[in-house]
């Protein structure tokens, strides 16, 4: 199985990328890739259209036109940022601090089909959100995560969600489960600190929880 780490699109009010930022002196991503390959995965690559992460790992380069210009107002269609292959894939948010237990929980998970992993509440005492959070998808399925993003779009055409599908929508397409609901029980949860960077102070926030 490939990992493929998503770093793409355009986050115009961040002067570093947030993949980039450090968590005790180790950038965002290069952390990720050392706990995989810890885990015994050498199949890594990125998907970026930012020169910056080449130093990293192999660079698949991936334009799409997700752009944020600030935390409000967003471009562009989020599941665009999937690289769709043939191939199993397991898609990895990169601007995710993942502690080591969460990515051996995600190599180490046996999927058919597609498997998700993120938070769900009750949290963790050391989790920084109030909210859950979306870590990685796991597809053998390929055709099935095609599909669903198609028919995420129409749905979206439609005005069948209440927001701008994400993550969590795509999953209840996956599913086949109501829309506009999230079910905290249909994948797998991770409850630690793992967490996703949305500013500066969330880095403050995982610094001091991160071993």
């Amino acid at each position: 199985m490939k990992y493929i780490i998503m770093a793409g699109g355009q986050y115009n009010d961040w002067k570093t990328p947030r993949q980039l930022l450090e968590i005790n002196g180790e950038p965002i991503i290069a952390r990720t890739i050392r706990l995989l390959k810890e885990n015994g995965i050498e199949d890594i690559a990125i998907t970026s259209n930012n020169p910056a992460f080449e130093k990293y790992a192999p660079v698949i380069r991936h334009e799409n036109n997700y752009t944020t210009k600030d935390h409000r107002i967003v471009n562009g269609h989020w599941n665009e940022c999937f690289l769709l292959t043939n191939e199993p894939t397991c898609y990895i948010f990169g601007d995710v601090v993942f502690s080591p237990e969460a990515i051996k929980t995600i190599v180490e998970t046996p999927t058919y089909d597609i498997e998700f992993f993120a938070s769900a509440p009750p949290f963790d005492k050391r989790y920084i959100k109030p909210w859950a959070e979306p870590f990685a998808l796991k597809v053998v399925d390929t055709w099935h995560l095609q599909t669903a993003i198609w028919l995420t779009r129409r749905l979206q055409e439609r005005g069948e969600f209440k927001r701008k599908p994400i993550m969590w929508e795509l999953w209840q397409v996956i599913k086949c489960a109501p829309l506009n609901v999230i079910d905290y029980n249909s994948y797998v949860k991770i409850n630690d600190y793992t967490c996703d960077v949305d500013n500066q102070a969330d880095i403050w926030k995982l610094r001091e929880v991160v071993e």
